[in-house]
């Protein structure tokens, strides 16, 4: 089921589909780098980069979510019809 909302009338149904992933993925965007901000910040401040040798532990969750948002990039921008409601519902409506 998808988590997004039918186009309005006299909207494209799969143009407003992709928008509204683009549009899901700016906010995604956006909260990633507040909260990596925040928890570089953290880390700078709380003299984390002196006592610790080594890697910054906000690393890992920059890369980890990362992956997250390159995924969320890819379906977004890359491959927006790949895992289309549309496609799928053409291909149950075709199926003999």
């Amino acid at each position: 089921m998808s988590d997004y909302k039918p186009a309005p009338e006299g909207k494209d149904p799969e143009l407003w589909e992709i928008a509204q992933k683009r549009a899901s993925f700016k906010t995604h965007l956006i909260t990633y780098l507040l909260v990596n901000a925040f928890l570089w910040a953290i880390w700078y401040f709380s003299k984390g980069n002196v006592h610790a040798p080594g890697f910054p532990w906000p690393i890992w969750t920059s890369l980890g979510w990362g992956i997250g948002l390159a995924m969320h990039y890819l379906s977004a921008y890359i491959f927006p019809r790949i895992n289309s409601v549309e496609n799928e519902y053409n291909k149950l409506k075709n199926k003999p």
